[in-house]
């Protein structure tokens, strides 16, 4: 089971059902905060709801690329990062993430990303991650601005919120090249 220590303080561990109380107690905390840009939030109203997420991430039935981890600054939960979408075929993934609104502003979820691109580059043999954030939602598009990634483009209504708005989704990507023959 993967799991990287990026500093003393900070550390991503794949996630497992014994995060679902922690996973729902920082969901139900910062609600408010986190509805205005993951739909999800609404649909998790009580621990079994977590469950049913972790339990979703069944390492048996999804791509070993496919993985999701825990943040955890201090020993604490902070948030989710975790790869979906990816293509093996085509050598790409997509990295989702979310973040308490505690653990704002103190870097992690950049070193985060950074940990997991650098991971899906060298030891998963991935050429293309992609990160998809809200036109509108300036934290979260930050991170892969800061780490070199490229906007591409902009998915119009590219994911209805919980306003029941649609969103535009802004488009980023980081390649490296990989030797096509060893994979």
């Amino acid at each position: 089971m993967p799991e990287f220590q990026i500093s003393d303080q900070l550390c991503l561990r794949q996630t497992d059902l014994s995060d679902a109380q922690e996973m729902f107690d920082t969901i139900e905390r910062d609600r408010d905060y986190l509805r205005k840009w993951l739909p999800f939030v609404d649909w998790t109203r009580e621990v079994s709801d977590s469950e049913y997420f972790i339990n979703s991430l069944n390492p048996r039935t999804r791509s070993p690329s496919d993985l999701v981890f825990t943040i955890r600054f201090e020993g604490i939960f902070a948030g989710l990062i975790g790869f979906k979408n990816t293509d093996k075929v085509n050598r790409r993934s997509e990295l989702g993430y979310w973040l308490s609104e505690s653990f704002q502003k103190r870097g992690i979820m950049t070193l985060s990303v950074k940990a997991l691109v650098d991971y899906a580059f060298e030891e998963l043999g991935i050429n293309r991650i992609q990160i998809r954030c809200a036109t509108g939602n300036m934290p979260s598009k930050r991170i892969p601005q800061r780490l070199g990634f490229t906007l591409e483009g902009v998915e119009r209504d590219g994911e209805i919120l919980s306003d029941g708005l649609f969103a535009d989704l802004e488009i980023y990507s980081l390649v490296k090249r990989v030797d096509t023959k060893s994979w």
